[in-house]
């Protein structure tokens, strides 16, 4: 496998703020790991606990796609588009900043806390207009299957972002194998071990674990325990604003 980069989940950046506990994949706010900047144009992978009642004042974005996906509890988001709303476990929400966001997320259950993915990657094109969407999905899609939820089409299925990127989670049963053929063959795979354990050719990656490569169309994924995989697809050459 060419290319290839393992990130261990507990080699991962770590930040503990009292009300917000979160793990970084890459350099963020206080962790600056010169090794770990990007993968393509992914660019933030933060994997995050907010305690009840606790969350993130207004702050600003811009000129970035932000991808949100809860994995325990929920999160109450509000934006200056005018959007007010609730994202739960089992859907996603993503925005584009483009030319300037505010927005603010809290976790609303003040018993329990809630726990997300926080996922950026750099748009293709600068200032879009700001735009918001969040989407339900189907856990039985993803059942020893891929199931896409995020593409560049809006009329795919999931949201979609302005990047030439897919992403697709699945539910994979112990010992059970999956094959994915790459979308666009210039792309590069960054694949995040949600729970369980999983090899992929010589390499064995376990819960959080996650790995990247590129120059490769196709590969298969074997799971030694039930699990669940986040795939990310993405371009491997950085936007020409950024070269």
């Amino acid at each position: 496998m060419n290319n290839k980069l393992i990130f261990r989940a507990d080699s991962r950046g770590y930040a503990n703020h009292g009300w917000l506990k979160s793990y970084h994949t890459f350099s963020f706010a206080n962790y600056q790991n010169n090794e770990r900047i990007h993968f393509g144009v992914l660019r933030v992978l933060n994997d995050d606990y907010v305690a009840p009642g606790m969350g993130f004042g207004t702050h600003p974005h811009e000129n970035m796609e932000i991808i949100s996906i809860p994995l325990n509890g929920s999160l109450s988001h509000k934006d200056s588009m005018g959007n007010g709303t609730i994202i739960n476990t089992g859907e996603i929400q993503v925005m584009s900043a483009g030319t300037g966001i505010n927005h603010s997320e809290f976790n609303p259950d003040e018993t329990n806390a809630s726990q997300f993915l926080q996922i950026w990657l750099f748009p293709n094109k600068l200032n879009v207009k700001p735009r918001y969407d969040q989407l339900k999905l189907n856990k039985e899609d993803r059942a020893n299957q891929w199931d896409q939820i995020l593409s560049p089409n809006p009329d795919d299925k999931g949201v979609w972002i302005h990047q030439n990127a897919w992403f697709h989670l699945t539910d994979l049963d112990q010992d059970r194998e999956l094959r994915y053929e790459l979308k666009d063959k210039s792309n590069g795979i960054f694949l995040f071990v949600l729970e369980g354990e999983i090899s992929i050719e010589e390499d064995v990656l376990h819960r959080r674990d996650a790995i990247g490569f590129d120059e490769k169309e196709s590969f298969s994924i074997k799971a030694s325990k039930n699990s669940q995989v986040l795939l990310m697809e993405v371009p491997m050459e950085l936007p020409a604003y950024l070269q």
